[in-house]
């Protein structure tokens, strides 16, 4: 019983040492006895593999109404677009601004580091045997496409079947969930038009799809305690140590990455745009970010920063009241950078290149699908399945971050948080000028 009380992340964190431990010494008994190594990763294959597969399914049942119903709520639940004014204009150019920078100086990071690189050739031939065919038909339809046209980019955006598109019968080279994504913000604007009390009703239909398809979530995360030691035994049992260094690699830069981004681009801002002192600021929302980094959930941790914001900063109750619970939604600066950074990680561990052109459209796409990500610990999960699909990686590349995706997910609800509370205070300090011009 004290296991089922123990909270959800310590669990996978111990499950993770404890799948990497049994792994190290099956390895290290495969040096004596090799017909037990070998028997072993029969095992892995036949027992834990498909143990895996069952949490992993789970997350991706719920990608296709999750990004659809979590978009489209986002934009409609703004109101009539043409009443919102300048407070809005300067949010969402802020929010958009925040994350972009945030996607990349990520993407930055992984080109630098490419810890994917760390795996021997034969460990990647090896991944991409059991895992890579949509990889592989990836890398030979970006070989024969010398150049994204403008009528390539309709085809992505706006293919002329929807439904076909989204269940993968698409031709398009970069596909699947971009025209889901369009079609989920188009319905979100058209509902902003409707009448009040049908724009509710729209509202409560789709809070309910999220709603349920969190609860999805929520149930294949219990299980993640089990299924993240058995996956992660699995691929050192068949890879071999190297799998352990390249994710090494990767949580550091990703750690690294999400504190420049709170501490460095968040302060220049401060330094911008307000009369604050980064540290005095940043020492005046610990509170806060200590909350957000121990909860993991920027919805949790909204009521302590909206106190924050009108006692402690000052700022005014009209714009807190506004940015903060929107930001809350769409201003997800460290899990559009996390997204960013593990697209690129696994594309490296099955090696496959992405282009420039298609890293940028990556950062577009972290960008807009963080908005659509639930603000709950492991909300992040079905939307960054969806982006492996959408640029043919194999999505069950994403079992290898797993281990480390609770601790990554503390730091990047904390940068998330900061920034909300950065941003709100940028636009206050706005707002106050104008209101003295």
């Amino acid at each position: 019983m004290a296991e089922t009380n123990r909270p959800l992340a310590n669990r996978i964190l111990f499950g993770l040492l404890f799948g990497v431990v049994a792994g190290l010494a099956t390895l290290g008994l495969g040096h004596y006895s090799p017909p037990s190594l070998e028997f072993m990763r029969k095992v892995a294959v036949n027992i834990f593999d498909p143990f895996g597969q069952v949490f992993l399914r789970l997350l991706f049942f719920v990608v296709i109404p999750l990004v659809f119903a979590s978009l489209a709520a986002g934009v409609a639940q703004l109101g009539r677009l043409d009443r919102l004014g300048p407070l809005a204009g300067r949010t969402f150019a802020l929010f958009f601004l925040n994350m972009a920078i945030a996607v990349g100086l990520g993407l930055l990071m992984m080109n630098v580091l490419r810890p994917g690189d760390h795996l021997d050739p034969a460990a990647k031939v090896m991944l991409m045997q059991e895992y890579g065919g949509a990889a592989q038909k990836h890398v030979v339809a970006s070989s024969s496409a010398t150049s994204l046209s403008l009528g390539g980019l309709v085809e992505m955006f706006m293919p002329k079947n929807l439904f076909g598109a989204v269940m993968g019968h698409s031709n398009s080279t970069i596909g699947d969930v971009l025209p889901l994504i369009v079609f989920a913000i188009l319905v979100g604007v058209v509902g902003t038009q409707l009448a009040e009390t049908k724009r509710l009703q729209l509202l409560t239909a789709l809070d309910m799809v999220s709603e349920l398809m969190t609860g999805i979530v929520k149930l294949a995360l219990n299980l993640a305690p089990y299924a993240v030691p058995a996956m992660i035994y699995s691929v050192i049992v068949k890879i071999g140590v190297d799998i352990l260094v390249a994710l090494g690699v990767f949580a550091l830069g990703c750690l690294a990455v999400m504190l420049l981004h709170l501490f460095g681009t968040m302060s220049i801002w401060l330094r911008l745009w307000t009369t604050r002192r980064p540290l005095e600021f940043f020492r005046d929302i610990r509170g806060v970010l200590i909350t957000a980094f121990s909860t993991s959930s920027s919805n949790a941790t909204l009521p302590a920063a909206l106190e924050c914001a009108k006692n402690t900063l000052g700022l005014k109750p009209s714009v807190a009241g506004f940015v903060l619970p929107l930001g809350t939604t769409m201003n997800m600066s460290g899990t559009a950078l996390y997204e960013g950074c593990v697209v690129l990680f696994v594309a490296q561990v099955f090696g496959v290149d992405l282009t420039i052109a298609q890293q940028l459209t990556l950062l577009f796409l972290s960008v807009l699908s963080a908005v659509a990500v639930a603000g709950i610990p492991g909300g992040s999960l079905p939307l960054i399945a969806g982006l492996l699909v959408t640029f043919g990686i194999p999505p069950e590349g994403i079992g290898i971050v797993l281990g480390v995706d609770r601790i990554l997910d503390m730091a990047r609800s904390m940068t998330n948080v900061g920034s909300d509370l950065v941003t709100t205070v940028v636009v206050d300090a706005q707002e106050r000028k104008a209101d003295l011009a």
